[in-house]
């Protein structure tokens, strides 16, 4: 038996690694933003406005072969699968049961492994990019090179994080900057990449300008700070974290590809320790640097017996602490509400309410998750109806409410409960719904105006354009009775500050029968911004314009 592990380790490690995630992807209810990127899948495109296209082509795949959440994370466990055969390519490889250790001490491996997330194929292709650069480090060739472009490019449509990875190779080896080839390894990448910078470009670059302007700004707090530092240590963990990063920072690189490793390690750790400033980092926004550091620690371990004492030591207990995760993920063991939220919250009840609302069409209020959610386990298609003080998201985008645009449709709702006259109960919540028979919902409408600037006593006199597509025009043309309340909602920083409703309707607005508005706003000095928003059937304002901004001064 100990011959037979000795020969075939590697396909032994391997095979239970995919066949324990593939176990775990069937039998664990799919997670919010998993069903958020299986709408992605029904509506291929060049770009989202959450994050590249590359998660919504996998989740595509694998549904062309199976249903359920095994079709949607059936492509993500493959690539995690071959994630660590990449990184394991990477190490020297004189200890592969060293690196199982660390690959196993790495709990985030094993507990997100199999979900369909933009981290998933992030990882694969760091992992995959460092091995071309490897090879192109010791042959310059030009299949080379066309490899390194194509990975390049396979990093940036995963996840926007990867420009990270080529920007800290980049800094590793500033020599590469002399090398004509390696432009052309750049031109193949930007030229693979230019169909999603076109599609920004047809949306007013809104993703770009959601993650560096308007996601994630908060006024600091220490603790950003330090639940950073935190949550990295168990990110790499939760226990080996507090051996493996140091690890990797300490170890001495011998050559440049090792440099530029260790560079990317201590870039992502650095940059986002930074970006801390400004607001709340998650933990998995430097997902890419776990291979660099698994590939540092395992080096740095081979050379250092106590350390590497101690991960094998402690390593029966991540395992102990991972497998019982992994149990209490597939079989509702634990009453705590964050563990029923995220995985045994959805069973039954939306097939229940399915046969309730008659197969009709559902509008869920201002919740893109449960929105997709629902509509993943229930067939029926979901509309999130986003009010105007909420971030926007894809079903913004997407032609979802053109197509249910005077429809019947139920309305659903886990707040305001008074207001439906029926509900059905949740493990953890109770969902209102009611029945319209026409849906009025005009988010595509779009109202354009300029920046502003005034005293703090003076009126504000506002001068829009309204743009909407034919569909919307032509409704409105044909339902005058159809005729939606306008507001205005005001911001100061992610505050409300004033909601004002305006003396004109929609319908005189798209008529051209307006085109200003005065009002008198009496705020402090300071930098606001506001947002425009039309009545719909929810009751909601939904949002109806870019941030605009005020200035009083």
């Amino acid at each position: 038996m100990t011959t037979f592990v000795q020969k075939h380790h590697r396909k032994i490690f391997y095979t239970a690694w995919f066949l324990l995630n593939l176990f775990q992807a069937v039998f664990t209810e799919l997670q919010d933003d998993e069903a958020y990127y299986w709408v992605f899948s029904r509506y291929l495109d060049w770009g989202y406005f959450d994050h590249p296209p590359m998660v919504a082509l996998l989740i595509r795949i694998g549904t062309l072969f199976f249903g359920g959440e095994l079709g949607v994370r059936l492509l993500p466990v493959i690539l995690n699968t071959a994630t660590i055969y990449l990184t394991e390519r990477l190490t020297d490889r004189k200890s592969p049961f060293l690196f199982y250790a660390i690959v196993l001490s790495v709990a985030v491996l094993q507990i997100s492994g199999f979900v369909a997330v933009p981290d998933i194929p992030l990882l694969f292709f760091t992992a995959l990019f460092f091995l071309l650069y490897r090879k192109f480090l010791a042959n310059t060739s030009w299949l080379n090179i066309l490899w390194l472009g194509l990975s390049a490019a396979a990093l940036l449509y995963s996840k926007y994080h990867g420009v990270l990875v080529l920007l800290f190779v980049v800094l590793s080896n500033l020599k590469l900057l002399r090398h004509p080839k390696i432009y052309a390894a750049g031109c193949i990448a930007f030229l693979l990449f230019v169909p999603h910078l076109y599609w920004q470009y047809q949306h007013d670059w809104i993703s770009f300008r959601y993650h560096l302007f308007e996601s994630n700004v908060n006024p600091y707090k220490f603790s950003y700070t330090t639940d950073y530092i935190l949550g990295q240590l168990l990110l790499a963990g939760p226990i080996a974290g507090f051996f493996l990063w140091p690890a990797s920072f300490l170890y001495r690189t011998k050559n440049s590809f090792e440099k530029a490793l260790k560079f990317t390690a201590v870039g992502f750790f650095l940059f986002f320790l930074l970006s801390t400033i400004k607001g709340k980092v998650e933990p998995n926004w430097t997902a890419p640097a776990i291979i660099p550091v698994m590939v540092l620690a395992h080096q740095f371990l081979l050379q250092m017996q106590g350390w590497r004492k101690w991960l094998l030591r402690l390593l029966p207990v991540t395992v102990l602490l991972v497998l019982a995760f992994r149990v209490i993920m597939v079989v509702d063991l634990v009453p705590a509400e964050a563990i029923v939220e995220r995985y045994h919250a959805w069973k039954g009840w939306p097939q229940a309410l399915k046969q309730k609302t008659k197969g009709y069409p559902v509008v869920f209020n201002n919740s893109y998750q449960r929105a997709s959610k629902y509509w993943f386990y229930t067939g029926q298609m979901t509309y999130s109806l986003n009010k105007f003080d909420d971030r926007r998201n894809n079903y913004n985008f997407w032609p979802v409410e053109d197509s249910l645009l005077g429809k019947p449709v139920y309305i659903l709702d886990i707040f305001n409960l008074p207001n439906f006259p029926d509900s059905v109960k949740a493990p953890l919540f109770t969902v209102g719904y009611r029945f319209d028979s026409s849906l009025h919902s005009f988010a595509k409408v779009q109202f354009r105006s300029n920046d502003y600037r005034v005293r703090p006593t003076d009126t504000l006199r506002l001068r829009f354009t309204v743009d909407l597509p034919e569909q919307y025009r032509h409704y409105l043309q044909n339902h005058p009775g159809t005729d939606e309340k306008v507001a205005i909602v005001i911001f100061k920083d992610r505050d409300r500050v004033a909601v004002t409703e305006a003396p004109f309707t929609l319908q005189q607005a798209v008529r051209g029968q307006v085109s200003g508005w005065s009002l008198f706003p009496a705020l402090p000095r300071g930098h606001y911004f506001f947002r425009f928003g039309v009545m719909s059937d929810s009751e909601l304002y939904t949002h109806n314009s870019e941030k605009i901004g005020l200035t009083v001064d």
